[in-house]
């Protein structure tokens, strides 16, 4: 199927009355692959009436049935990815094609369909694979405004890196972001990072990582909580601690499982909801601890049921060791359930307030975990208010706020690009 046929089937809802055409800033989103967390952005996006968006495509993986490597499952995600916006799926020419891998996507189509859109900004998440650099060479070419995002807050990886790795790390990353007009920061704490590598302040613009809150809201509310810990055998008052992710070393499930084994708050409970390597170790860990009854393994939970198992928890946990974001927390949150993350995670930023929504504390300080376990599993009452507090912090981080951000950054950038034309004019075939 041919791009432009692709985009002639997705139904888009109209813009605003009163639109304007001609005063749309057309902008071409590209994709590495399709993304849950994404496609509800995307459809807000397509509401507004300043932007005339497109999302192009690498890969439709993510939108059809494939064993994810890091789940150790098959995954077929069961909301819609790819409806309520236009796309387009750019031919990948790689020849061994796949993610993970700076080759395994190469989409030449990027630079026809940047040389003949017309459009006004370009947004490019990553730089990890050679389509990326196709559209950033080709936005060059034609004088496209790139508009680079980034969520990371921090050069550190959770391997350990030397110093004059760090230093190497640092001039790549500041020569590669500074060919963006405008970049794009996930968090406050990606603000800060950016600014550390040299960028001004008038160049970085905070659109925040969110997710469709009201859905997740809408159906957390749906789901009825004790039925749901009837499912999972656990009693209706035990206070509930809820992993929800893949089972992999750097998210560090084994540090919650210790914590919570210390911790040994009476009549309570700890649920894993995820898949991945780390799997039977966990389980056979939990049964050295003698704690195997108290402990349950979902495994892979599909997108509708996530929030009935955000309404049927007490306090969520992201122990990683690095954690650009982790939208785990929005989702969490956003369906009243108040989160604690190691101070790697980067919804610490703006999302987990001590005491507030939430906890912080030192990634890998198992007996920090375990305190804190002791303290909030203790208190039913504390762990309601830091819930409806963590609901009410998601009504001010959410879709409505990354579109008038991402509105304005589109503006800025075209205006630092009509800026720079006027200091040295660089013809462009394709306006």
């Amino acid at each position: 199927m041919s791009p432009a046929a692709t985009v002639a089937q997705c139904r888009v809802p109209a813009p605003g009355l009163g639109a304007s055409a001609s005063l749309r800033r057309r902008l071409l989103m590209v994709g590495s692959h399709v993304v849950q967390y994404s496609s509800p952005v995307f459809r807000e996006l397509s509401r507004d009436p300043r932007l005339e968006i497109l999302v192009a495509y690498c890969t439709l993986q993510g939108a059809q049935a494939r064993v994810d490597p890091e789940f150790g499952v098959e995954v077929t995600w069961d909301t819609p990815l790819l409806d309520g916006y236009p796309w387009t799926h750019v031919p990948n020419r790689s020849l061994r094609p796949g993610l993970g891998r700076f080759f395994g996507l190469v989409n030449p189509g990027l630079w026809k369909l940047l040389r003949e859109g017309k459009f006004d900004a370009v947004y490019i998440s990553g730089y990890f694979y050679a389509s990326a650099w196709i559209a950033i060479l080709a936005a060059r070419w034609f004088g496209v405004p790139i508009l680079f995002t980034t969520d990371a807050h921090s050069l550190r990886t959770w391997v350990s890196q030397s110093p004059w790795r760090l230093r190497l790390k640092k001039f790549l990353v500041k020569r590669i972001l500074s060919l963006g007009q405008v970049l794009l920061a996930g968090s406050t704490g990606t603000v800060a990072y950016l600014k550390s590598l040299g960028f001004s302040e008038d160049r970085i613009v905070l659109v925040r990582n969110v997710v469709d809150n009201d859905w997740w809201r809408a159906r957390a509310q749906e789901a009825d909580r004790d039925a749901v810990r009837a499912s999972w055998r656990i009693p209706a008052q035990a206070a509930t601690v809820l992993f929800c992710g893949k089972l992999q070393p750097w998210k560090q499930p084994q540090d919650v499982l210790e914590a919570f084994a210390q911790a040994d708050v009476q009549d309570s409970r700890l649920v894993f909801a995820g898949d991945g390597p780390l799997r039977d170790s966990l389980e056979a860990r939990a049964k050295a601890l003698g704690i195997s009854a108290r402990v349950r393994f979902l495994g892979f939970v599909n997108q509708s049921q996530l929030p009935g198992v955000y309404r049927a928890s007490d306090l969520l946990v992201l122990a990683s060791v690095h954690e650009a974001f982790g939208l785990v927390v929005n989702e969490a949150m956003a369906c009243g359930c108040p989160a604690v993350v190691s101070d790697r995670v980067g919804a610490k930023f703006d999302l987990v307030r001590r005491g507030e929504t939430g906890f912080i504390y030192p990634a890998g300080d198992v007996a920090a975990l375990a305190k804190i376990f002791r303290e909030a599993l203790s208190d039913p009452e504390r762990l309601r208010r830091l819930g409806e507090e963590a609901r009410v912090r998601m009504e001010s981080w959410s879709p409505r706020e990354f579109v008038e951000s991402m509105a304005g950054a589109v503006e800025l950038a075209s205006g630092r690009a009509r800026q720079t034309s006027r200091l040295a004019p660089v013809e462009n075939p394709a306006r």
